[in-house]
């Protein structure tokens, strides 16, 4: 695509395309979401808003935020998108883990911004289940201890995870996942993660700056976070960077430029078209600051995340019924 037709790629949303990373708690087999880009190699994470990311657009995403960086993102938002959306699979346990906050990132990682995430389940084994934060307090000298036996593996709160559920997980929440799931996660724009504890697999450990920013307690938020907004809405969750929310739609739901921000579209279930284009569950849209009104049809059902940097609900998608 020349640049001459890049010139309004902001006016209409387009495909975010995946790239696909190696874990060895991922998964040999991404059905139904994707075909195996390798598979021969358990795959653990779907990106799909980094700046390497290819784009239905032709550039990528990054290229794409340079260039239009207030039309795609919004004024204010930078060149760099805020939020990076990922699908993840795990086959095992993920390691014990916690991540820093916007200012021990920005001192100990050249400017990095920190990492807080939400995840949001779509397919889950029977029995399948999160750790996040501690059944009871500890010192950091009992946490290094028990990081350092295993012990704090035992000492993590393991609670029930199924299709549907939300948690919110603040920078400094000690976490992770346990296999059988499938879920879209949701954070800042940051790949730096501190190891606690890996079972053994020989990968770094980083317990000095771990467990520094560790909050060695239970976690208290829960769903506190979750609210139904309107018929079909729903508000999975909020913090200050970012608002998750499900909209399940039954025929059209239209779009108009009412926010001053970029939207993100996950198709969790159902097909449909997006502005004339076809959706189908995994695929990852992004809806420019200054795109233009559109519409998404479907026949059925359709099951749609949409994340946003704004702790305030959107109010740029809607139903017909909503102007009438």
């Amino acid at each position: 695509m020349s640049y001459n037709l890049l010139m309004h790629v902001w006016q209409r949303p387009f495909a975010l395309l995946p790239t696909f990373a190696p874990r060895p708690w991922g998964v040999m087999d991404l059905a139904p979401w994707f075909p195996n880009p390798t598979p021969a190699v358990k795959v653990g994470e779907a990106w799909f808003t980094a700046d390497g990311n290819p784009t239905g657009a032709g550039p990528t995403f990054g290229e794409l935020t340079r260039r239009h960086p207030a039309e795609i993102l919004g004024p204010g938002q930078g060149e760099e998108c805020p939020l990076l959306v990922k699908i993840l699979f795990t086959s095992e346990r993920l390691s014990i883990q916690v991540h820093p906050d916007d200012e021990y990132a920005a001192i100990h990682h050249d400017g990095s911004r920190g990492k807080t995430e939400a995840w949001h389940v779509i397919a889950a084994e029977p029995n399948a289940t999160i750790g996040i934060g501690l059944s009871a307090p500890l010192t950091r000298e009992q946490g290094e201890a028990a990081a350092l036996s295993g012990e704090i593996e035992h000492l993590m709160d393991w609670r029930p995870a199924a299709a549907g559920d939300t948690f919110l997980v603040p920078a400094g929440t000690v976490h992770a996942l346990g296999p059988g799931l499938t879920l879209i996660e949701v954070q800042e724009q940051s790949d730096i993660t501190y190891r606690l504890f890996d079972y053994g697999r020989g990968r770094e450990l980083h317990l000095e700056h771990g467990f520094a920013v560790s909050d060695l307690g239970p976690y208290t938020l829960g769903n506190d976070t979750r609210h139904t907004a309107d018929a079909g809405r729903t508000i999975l969750t909020h913090c200050r960077y970012f608002t998750m929310e499900c909209r399940t739609s039954r025929g059209q739901l239209l779009f108009a430029p009412l926010a001053p921000h970029f939207h993100l579209v996950v198709v969790i279930k159902g097909e449909g078209t997006i502005a004339g284009e076809p959706m189908v569950p995994g695929a990852v849209w992004c809806v420019p600051a200054k795109a233009d009104p559109f519409v998404i049809e479907s026949s059925q059902s359709c099951d749609l995340l949409i994340t946003y940097p704004s702790v305030t609900p959107t109010a740029s998608f809607y139903e017909p019924s909503e102007t009438a």
